[in-house]
C-alpha cells in the first residue's frame, strides 16, 4: 500500500486528509499585488498550500519555440512564447514577499522550478523543503538528477508520460538520493539499477509523490483516464494524486473519491483575464466550493463497518414495519395468513416473526392495526 510523506508539515497519503494544492501558477500576470492576492484567495478557500511558478524564460525556452495550442488561443499568435512568459517572471524578492504573505494567511507556499538557478533559488535561499515538478520535465534526466541531490522531496506530475517514463524518471530521482554518482556514471542503466534497490525505494518512499495529469487545457474529460492513478499506485507504491486541467469541480472530487491522496487545480481572480492559463482556472468562488466538496467527500468515507448510524438509529421506528391484526381478531383465534400484515411505525413485533405467528392462538383480542404482542 502506498505509504506517507511529510509535506510541509502535513502526511500525505493512506488515512490522511487529501492535500488540496492551489496552482496560482503564472496567473498573476507578472503582478505582485495580484499574486498576493491570488494568495488570499487560496487561504479563504481553505486550500492546503498555494502554488506559483520560478523560472528564467532565457534558461527555459529557446527564441525558436513556439506556443502550445492552448497557449495561441489564450494570447493570440502575436508573440513567441518566450516573449509571454518573460513577462510572468516572479523575482527573488518577489518569492520572499509572497512566501511571507503565504505565513501570514497560515497557508502553504510551493513552487514548480523550471532551471536551475530557479531551483537554486527555492532549495537552498528560499530553503523550501519541498517542490513541484513539472510534467514537462519526466524526461529531463540532468534537471531531475539536480533536484534530488538537493535532497528536497517532490511532488512529480506525469502529464504527457507512459508508465516505463514515470519508472525511469523514479529512477534518476533514486539515483540523484542515494548520490551514487560519486560511485557509478549517470546513465539508463545506473537509473534503472538505483531504482531496483531498497535503498532506492526507501529514498523514493521518503521523498516522492505522484501526480496523474493530462497535459491540455482545458482537458477532455474523456481522456482524464482517473483509472491511471490506480495504476500509478500499484505500480510504484507512492502517495499519487490529480493533477487536474478539467473544466469545473467534479473531477477532482471524483478522483478524491477514487482515493487521490493530492489534489492540485489552477485558479484565477477572474478567468476573463488576459494570459496563458486563466481560462482553464477555477474561479475564487468555485476553489472555495472545490475544497469544501473534497472535505464532504471524506467525510463521507466512513470506516466501512455496515451499520446504523446514529442518525439513522432515530429514523428507524418510523420507517421500519411491525406485525398488526389486518382485521378484528378474537383471544384463542389461531392466526392465518389474512390475520396478519405489517406496517409502520416498527415498535412492535418485527416481520421477521410472521411465519412464526402463523397458526399460533392470540392472546387476547386486537381491533384492526393493532400491534401483534409476542
Amino acid at each position: 500500500m502506498p505509504e506517507s510523506i511529510r509535506i510541509a508539515d502535513r502526511l500525505i497519503g493512506d488515512g490522511q486528509p487529501c492535500f488540496v494544492i492551489a496552482e496560482a501558477g503564472v496567473n498573476h500576470n507578472g503582478s505582485l499585488d495580484m499574486a498576493k492576492a491570488l494568495i488570499d484567495v487560496a487561504a479563504a478557500a481553505g486550500a492546503d498550500t498555494v502554488k506559483f511558478q520560478t523560472f528564467r524564460a532565457n534558461d527555459v525556452i529557446s527564441r525558436h519555440a513556439p506556443k502550445a495550442e492552448y497557449q495561441t488561443r489564450a494570447t493570440g499568435a502575436a508573440e513567441g512564447q518566450l516573449e509571454m512568459v518573460r513577462k510572468l517572471e516572479l523575482s527573488e524578492v518577489a518569492h520572499e514577499t509572497l512566501i511571507a504573505h503565504a505565513r501570514a494567511n497560515d497557508i502553504g507556499f510551493l513552487s514548480t522550478p523550471f532551471d536551475l538557478s530557479s531551483l537554486h533559488l527555492l532549495t537552498q535561499k528560499i530553503g523550501l523543503e519541498t517542490i513541484k515538478i513539472s510534467s514537462g520535465e519526466i524526461t529531463n534526466a540532468p534537471f531531475l538528477l539536480e533536484i534530488a541531490r538537493t535532497g528536497c522531496k517532490a511532488i512529480l506530475s506525469t502529464g504527457m508520460s507512459t508508465l516505463g517514463e514515470v519508472e525511469m524518471a523514479l529512477g534518476v530521482l533514486a539515483f540523484g538520493y542515494l548520490g551514487m554518482d560519486a560511485d557509478s556514471r549517470p546513465g539508463m542503466e545506473a537509473f534503472a539499477a538505483a531504482f531496483a534497490t531498497d535503498a532506492g525505494q526507501a529514498a523514493l518512499h521518503s521523498h516522492v509523490a505522484l501526480l496523474h495529469c493530462t497535459t491540455e487545457y482545458p482537458a477532455p474529460y474523456g481522456e482524464v483516464n482517473l483509472k491511471a492513478i490506480d495504476t500509478l499506485r500499484q505500480a510504484f507504491g507512492l502517495p499519487v494524486g490529480l493533477s487536474d486541467h478539467s473544466p469545473g469541480i467534479h473531477i477532482p472530487v471524483a478522483a478524491v473519491a477514487r482515493g487521490a491522496q493530492i489534489i492540485e487545480k489552477h485558479f484565477t481572480l477572474d478567468r476573463t483575464l488576459p494570459g496563458p492559463d486563466h481560462a482553464a482556472s477555477l474561479e475564487p468562488t468555485e476553489l472555495k466550493t472545490m475544497v469544501q466538496a473534497i472535505r464532504d467527500v471524506e467525510a463521507a468515507f466512513g470506516d466501512g463497518v455496515k451499520r446504523p448510524t446514529a442518525t439513522e438509529r432515530k429514523n428507524r421506528d418510523a420507517a421500519r414495519r411491525s406485525l398488526v391484526a389486518a382485521r378484528p381478531i378474537r383471544a384463542g383465534h389461531f392466526f392465518g395468513s389474512e390475520d396478519l400484515t405489517a406496517k409502520r411505525p416498527g415498535t412492535g413485533l418485527s416481520p421477521l416473526e410472521y411465519w412464526n405467528c402463523l397458526g399460533q392462538p392470540a392472546s387476547r383480542d386486537y381491533l384492526a392495526d393493532e400491534e401483534i404482542e409476542p
